[in-house]
């Protein structure tokens, strides 16, 4: 969320830096809002110091043995004024939280002007693309012989899913065992186990609600669904508590929940309301987690094979750091990120996303993007964003600083790296001429020994 004083201060500024990412302000509302609770808070100020002098005068009054009603009934009717200000300033605040929370960040500074993708700037390209003699397979071929099956996936779920068996499944998680492995070992980072399933508060903590609610997997509580169903069948609902409206399903909807996105959200989220000991910066999580998006907005998208899926698996770096150590922080989270393509000796290229092609919370992303042989182009496999006090601020996670007072922190995260994206790579990468795939070295002890899958 953006610091609210930025707009009381610098509005034009603020608008202008939104603009370079595709998002037009409402200027007009915003000095409306801001204009009403202004005139409210100066008339409270004014009738609470009426109210004060003319408390002050009933007092004399009766010192003095005057009739004090006609007083009385004017500190009365300030009193009402004073409510219905009151509630209506509370209106006004909260017409104001819902206008930033859907605000974008605004990009750093160093952040390359542009509209989309094209406009991203390539930072580096690592690693050789490999050359075959033979007819170039994609994951989706490749896979059919080694375990890989969709038709099963979407009997038992749907398009957009699959199973994997025997060493392909195994070979997945392998991944996912190296790369926590290595990120604990040698990056530093604390192994996290979290739920998959989290609160309405911890989505808005990070920035997936209010704006993003349809890319959610929302959960119905079974609560909910029978209120809900007994009040629309009037089933078992006595007329009484139909007038009242007391069994209305809003008057006992529970809180709603949904399934995570990315790991990002529930890490994240561990410092929601607190405040960090400044010795104990920098906090470094990482976590292995399913992830669910309903991919709203992307239909007919990479439908073929695992690019985009409505569940994959990632490993998810968090760190959350001394505001002034946040873009160092963002170097090495993304070269924890390159560490793990590099030691499976797939090339890639790293990206700096342009104003209009970064996420809502981030203030500068990079993308690192795989080189995947049968698509003969490079595609994401990890985005590593620093979100400065975005997050923070949403979520009131905080740290005390060298002065005891309490300070917002910094965000940053990114994939480390999409486990399924990962096993696209490998497999496309590593193919042979007779549909076996050569397993990297790295990932060899973890699959036994095995250095070859083949069908």
């Amino acid at each position: 969320m953006l610091d609210i004083q930025a707009l009381r201060n610098d509005l034009a500024g603020v608008a202008a830096r939104l603009a370079t990412r595709g998002f037009v302000l409402d200027t007009a509302k915003f000095e409306q809002l801001e204009g009403e609770r202004k005139s409210i808070q100066t008339r409270t100020q004014e009738l609470q110091a009426k109210r004060n002098s003319s408390s002050k005068l009933i007092g004399q009054a009766k010192a003095k043995g005057q009739d004090v009603s006609a007083i009385m009934a004017e500190v009365a009717s300030l009193g009402d004024e004073l409510k219905r200000d009151e509630a209506r300033l509370g209106e006004v605040q909260s017409a104001l939280q819902q206008f930033l929370e859907v605000l974008p960040n605004t990009p750093h500074s160093s952040v390359p002007p542009g509209k989309s993708e094209a406009d991203n700037l390539e930072v580096r390209k690592i690693g050789n693309i490999p050359t075959f003699d033979f007819a170039v397979k994609d994951h989706v071929s490749i896979g059919e012989g080694l375990g890989l099956d969709f038709d099963t996936a979407a009997k038992i779920s749907g398009s957009r899913f699959s199973v994997l068996k025997g060493g392909l499944a195994r070979l997945h998680r392998a991944l996912a065992q190296f790369m926590l492995d290595t990120h604990t070992d040698q990056h530093g980072y604390t192994e996290t186990y979290v739920p998959y399933i989290v609160n309405a508060d911890s989505m808005r903590g990070t920035g997936q609600l209010p704006k993003f609610e349809e890319d959610l997997f929302r959960i119905a509580q079974p609560f909910e669904r029978r209120i809900t169903e007994r009040f629309l069948s009037n089933e078992g609902i006595s007329a009484a508590d139909m007038a009242s409206g007391g069994l209305n399903p809003a008057n006992y909807k529970e809180d709603s929940y949904y399934l995570i996105p990315t790991a990002e959200v529930p890490v994240t989220n561990m410092v929601r309301d607190e405040i960090v000991p400044l010795e104990q910066l920098p906090l470094k999580f990482v976590a292995h987690t399913p992830c669910f998006r309903s991919e709203a907005g992307s239909y007919g998208r990479d439908t073929r094979g695992m690019i985009r899926q409505h569940q994959f698996d990632k490993v998810e770096l968090v760190q959350m750091v001394h505001p002034d150590e946040s873009y160092a922080a963002l170097e090495q989270l993304l070269g924890h990120a390159e560490t793990i393509l590099q030691k499976l000796g797939l090339p890639y290229r790293v990206v700096k996303l342009c104003t209009g092609d970064m996420g809502f919370s981030s203030a500068t992303t990079y993308d690192i993007e795989v080189w995947l042989p049968a698509q003969n182009t490079y595609r994401e496999i990890s985005s590593c964003s620093n979100f400065e006090a975005f997050q923070a601020r949403r979520m009131q996670a905080r740290f005390r600083n060298a002065q005891g007072k309490p300070e917002l922190l910094h965000t940053l995260n990114g994939s480390g790296l999409a486990v399924g994206r990962t096993l696209v790579a490998v497999l496309e990468n590593y193919q042979q001429a007779d549909g076996s795939v050569v397993i990297p070295e790295v990932l060899r002890p973890y699959m036994g020994g095995m250095e070859k899958l083949s069908h």
